[in-house]
């Protein structure tokens, strides 16, 4: 099969671009940046522009499948930029499936979609996907469920897939460079002792490879829908604490959210406290339906997904797409001087 990818070269992209060519698939990516892979067919284009809608337009042309993996975290300070790339390029790749005439359109939703979890029973794919409104990740990624509500109904096979926090190894500098300040060195996290968080936190985890594999059983199947994925078990403050080697200091969710945005406003560190938000208020997921309709099972446990984030942290894991490129105090401090901080940094 012919498979597209926005965002081929991002976290969830770069381990569904090894499945599928591990298939025997096609695969065609798009991107802003391509990166120099082999084995893959790429395509340039800038989903926050109408400029890059041709191009969409032409690399979808004779594709089974298209998978819209594409999203931006950051410059989190830009709020307009992020969301003519989150929701206008959601519109523009739905609009290009359309013209083209992809019989199949899988759209990589997220646990960010759902409203608010009321109790600690897991929520299955009818939840309310009405976001989280502080947080404006969440409230991108349920325009984009609006968007997909108004495109359903055609010829296109629509199926949405939300996973909880994805992770792996390798994109460890992309986290880091998400979350913490340009002078902190990865290393740095071998001098935690002390975790100070609110022991409420309960955050759904899966792997970026049972991502792609729940995604690539979608295309095969040509089965349409809404599907949750996580490991059986959500990541905890003891366990992370554990994998930190670190104490846990329960600290109140209002004050270590007020200590975020103040933080964040005065752009000491790049992320917004609509994470925080995020992390404390969603549901859990239950995945029955993905489990009985695609045969799926995650293959990696919970504190297993955590490890890897946690050493990909550490060691600044990377991959070889500028994405998930390597990241050291001294590259950040030299793309924060060419471009400014990455939280409101100048988009070239």
């Amino acid at each position: 099969m012919r498979v597209v990818v926005t965002g081929a070269s991002g976290n969830v992209g770069t381990a569904l671009v090894r499945r599928l060519g591990a298939d025997q698939h096609t695969v065609v990516g798009i991107s802003r940046r391509p990166p120099d892979l082999p084995g893959i067919q790429w395509h340039t284009a800038d989903l926050s522009s109408d400029e890059g809608s041709a191009e969409l337009v032409r690399a979808f042309d004779g594709a089974d499948a298209v998978v819209h993996a594409a999203w931006a975290f950051q410059p989190s300070h830009d709020l307009n930029y992020l969301r003519r790339i989150d929701v206008g390029g959601t519109r523009r790749v739905l609009e290009a499936v359309g013209e083209a005439g992809v019989p199949h359109l899988i759209h990589l939703s997220s646990i960010g979609a759902y409203a608010a979890k009321r109790s600690e029973q897991p929520v299955g794919e009818d939840w309310p996907t009405d976001g989280i409104a502080t947080s404006s990740y969440s409230r991108h990624k349920a325009a984009a469920e609006r968007l997909l509500d108004a495109f359903e109904g055609g010829s296109t096979v629509v199926t949405r897939i939300r996973p909880g926090i994805v992770g792996q190894r390798s994109a460890g500098s992309a986290f880091l460079r998400y979350a913490l300040p340009a002078v902190v060195p990865a290393k740095a996290l071998d001098l935690v002792r002390v975790l100070p968080l609110d022991r409420a936190l309960a955050v759904p985890v899966v792997h970026a490879d049972d991502v792609a594999d729940a995604i690539t059983r979608a295309i095969e199947r040509r089965i349409g829908g809404a599907f949750n994925l996580a490991a059986a078990a959500p990541v905890t403050v003891d366990m992370v604490a554990a994998e930190l080697s670190a104490r846990n200091f329960h600290v109140p969710y209002a004050v270590l959210r007020g200590l975020l945005a103040a933080s964040w406003r005065t752009h000491l560190q790049p992320l917004s406290p609509g994470w925080l938000d995020l992390a404390y208020s969603v549901p859990l997921l239950n995945t029955a339906r993905v489990e009985r309709e695609l045969g799926w099972r995650p293959k990696v446990l919970a504190h297993v997904v955590l490890h890897e984030i946690v050493e990909g942290l550490r060691e600044a894991a990377a991959a070889r797409t500028p994405v998930l490129r390597p990241r050291s105090v001294v590259s950040q401090v030299t793309e924060a001087f060419r471009s400014g901080p990455v939280a409101r940094r100048r988009r070239t």
